[in-house]
């Protein structure tokens, strides 16, 4: 049994009536370490079940482990292959990692072992997108997401923490160059290629609505203080509302840190009728 399974410190076994623990793949002492090794060739394993390739990230990342050497070169030899599993494992796999803590890692390592190619090309699309440095001080678009993800708390919604991943995925193909650079409508292709990802992951129609929402709506906030009054309470009552100002505060964490619109919105709603 142990032998087919896939890391060691998932290997290990106890014993009810002896009260003994039963290690015979060093599972203990990897987990001591913080190391996650593959049970006996790791290219085996891999190639038995790729989500396991997922796997290995998503327990580096939530755990704060290192991927020992061989497991890792396996890894990367067969990032493209991490694919060939079923579209919903990918994407529970992938919403784990964004919400059980340590999604900026997960996120580096996917990239780094190039199995971000593979499962979201979009997304690896933002490297060297550059920002106009009086908005973005932090850097392109890839370093701008990675502070992003690097803000989501452990047990996130999964529609704020992938809103926070795809927010500016529509940014690649609307950046300009003028007087400065721009992004003009980003906001709605990124809307168009989120609800895309979204459906190619089979993600509940619902969870894709909101997150399509999100990232179309993801620069309105910044309008809101000069809106109709009408206009703003409609806004303020839509159900995405709180997690749209979530994900706005995570923007701007994220960049320039001034965060007087936050204030602005939180001092508006302290205000405004129940209703």
């Amino acid at each position: 049994d142990l032998a087919l399974r896939d890391f060691t410190i998932n290997a290990m076994f106890f014993d009810p009536e002896s009260e003994r623990l039963l290690d015979y793949v060093g599972g203990e002492a990897d987990l001591r370490a913080g190391i996650v090794r593959a049970v006996g060739a790791p290219e085996r394993r891999f190639r038995e079940d790729h989500l396991r390739q997922l796997r290995a990230v998503r327990f580096a990342a939530r755990l704060g482990f290192e991927i020992e050497p061989l497991t890792w070169s396996a890894l990367t030899r067969l990032a493209p292959l991490c694919v060939q599993t079923s579209a919903e494992r990918i994407r529970d796999e992938l919403r784990l990692m964004l919400t059980e803590g340590g999604a900026r890692k997960a996120f580096e390592l996917l990239d780094a072992s190039g199995m971000l190619s593979a499962i979201l090309p979009e997304v690896n699309r933002l490297h060297g997108v550059a920002q106009p440095p009086e908005f973005h001080p932090e850097g392109d678009v890839w370093v701008h997401t990675l502070l992003l993800l690097e803000q989501l708390p452990p047990g996130c919604s999964p529609t704020l923490a992938l809103a926070a991943l795809l927010h500016d995925i529509g940014k690649p193909d609307t950046q300009t160059h003028d007087n400065r650079i721009r992004f003009n409508e980003h906001d709605a292709l990124g809307a168009d290629m989120a609800r895309a990802i979204c459906d190619r992951l089979r993600l509940p129609r619902s969870t894709t609505d909101r997150v399509v929402w999100l990232v179309r709506n993801h620069m309105r906030l910044a309008h809101m203080p000069g809106m109709r009054e009408s206009k703003r309470r409609r806004l303020a009552r839509e159900p995405g509302f709180p997690e749209l100002t979530a994900l706005c505060t995570l923007d701007i964490r994220a960049s320039h840190g001034r965060l007087d619109l936050i204030d602005w919105i939180a001092a508006y709603l302290e205000e405004v009728p129940e209703k």
